[in-house]
């Protein structure tokens, strides 16, 4: 019997990395879901940083999303900590924003990220996938994070936003150092390196919107400069602010989900066998990953009012986190929610559980997870785990720092 089942259920902190160092706490979060769906933790273990209430029940995390008057996104922003990205720069990006605000932006950008206009890039994709995977041959062994992943998604994104090759690495840099809450590695000056990646990405970002509206071209970022919903369009700010969130999105979060996903699959050879079989059930599998292996642990609401929820007030001003690898492994959504079944077809997932902040991204990140798992499970069936690899420290990001494998 592990420490968690046993300590005091009013004991257990959320906010301590140490919980989080081998990934999601699976293990604390089904406690929770039974005995305190409504939990408090204290953030004990950091400086200067209130405790927040925990919703870990899909039915909940729903009800919440969905609520935007009583658990606001831009009140206190969608971090469980505070001292990360001042709060003006997080209701910059439309994630941060309540309606109306939130509305008006979302439907511009939602014009140009639409299933069918995504879906004529599969082409692109897939040879972005390929010529990326196609390295690889001759090798014996490669990282799927970074001889996989990182360089395909940065390319994908990039191409998108028209951003320049040769600056893939650069993005991708400055979008781990951003992300990367509490891990030294990919913070190696702590919280501050999220403002100073922050410093110097934006001048780059307000180049390159500056550029398009000069000159148009065939990419994401015209589009955006040149879209409009009812006669209105984004101002400067709000697309330079909205590349941010696309950036971040488009590399960590489908980063996250195909490394986890991979390594799910290494750990589960019949799983695996059943893909390199019949690849017809990847689009399937894909849902799965996600349900599984959500690439943000949580978003953050604070709440408006004094509330109740399961017999506990919150109080007006406290922080809320939705703990998505909770939620998504509710048991009253799913049998054996722990188990990876690539044919299970999951309707909740991490997409944003409902509500007005629902992923802009869905399309592009399914078509983009689909085609990688394709080519790679095409071009290397039989590859093996090294060896089990160390996780990203982190409250908010989800995933393995590296997946060594043998081809």
């Amino acid at each position: 019997m592990s420490a968690t089942t046993e300590q005091p259920i009013e004991t257990i902190d959320l906010g301590d990395l140490e919980v989080w160092r081998d990934g999601p706490p699976h293990e604390i979060f089904d406690r929770l879901r039974r005995e305190a769906p409504i939990h408090w933790s204290p953030m004990a273990t950091w400086d200067d940083e209130p405790g927040f209430w925990s919703i870990t029940r899909a039915e909940d995390i729903e009800r919440v999303s969905r609520d935007w008057q009583t658990f606001s996104s831009e009140r206190g922003g969608i971090l469980a900590l505070d001292n990360t990205v001042p709060v003006d720069l997080q209701n910059s990006m439309f994630i941060g924003m309540d309606p109306p605000r939130h509305d008006r932006i979302k439907a511009i950008f939602q014009k140009v990220f639409a299933p069918k206009p995504i879906a004529q890039h599969e082409p692109t994709i897939r040879a972005i996938a390929e010529e990326v995977i196609g390295r690889l041959e001759g090798r014996r062994q490669a990282d799927l994070v970074q001889d996989v992943a990182q360089p395909i998604v940065a390319r994908v994104i990039g191409r998108f936003l028209g951003l320049p090759e040769k600056d893939d690495a650069l993005w991708a840099d400055l979008t781990n150092r951003g992300m990367g809450f509490g891990d030294d590695q990919l913070q190696p000056r702590g919280l501050a390196d999220t403002i100073i990646t922050g410093m110097e990405a934006v001048p780059l970002m307000v180049a390159e919107v500056r550029a398009r509206r000069e000159r148009p071209t065939d990419d994401l970022i015209s589009a955006l400069v040149h879209a409009e919903v009812d006669g209105e369009r984004l101002d400067d700010s709000e697309i330079v602010w909205g590349m941010a969130l696309l950036l971040a999105a488009g590399h960590d979060s489908t980063r996250a989900t195909f490394a986890n996903g991979m390594l799910g699959l290494l750990h589960d050879a019949d799983a695996m066998a059943t893909l390199v079989a019949d690849p017809e059930l990847i689009p399937d599998a894909v849902e799965e990953f996600l349900r599984m292996y959500p690439a943000f642990s949580h978003f953050r609401r604070t709440a408006t009012q004094d509330v109740e929820m399961h017999g506990v007030t919150i109080r007006e001003g406290d922080k809320v986190v939705l703990w998505y690898p909770s939620s998504n492994r509710d048991e009253s959504l799913y049998e054996c929610p722990h188990q990876l079944d690539v044919e299970r077809r999951p309707e909740h997932h991490a997409f944003g559980a409902g509500g007005r902040h629902f992923c802009l991204g869905t399309a592009l990140a399914r078509l983009e997870l689909r085609v990688m798992f394709e080519v790679t499970l095409r071009r290397f069936p039989n590859m093996e785990l090294i060896e089990e690899p160390e996780r990203v420290a982190s409250l908010l990001i989800n995933q393995p720092r590296s997946v060594p494998v043998r081809l």
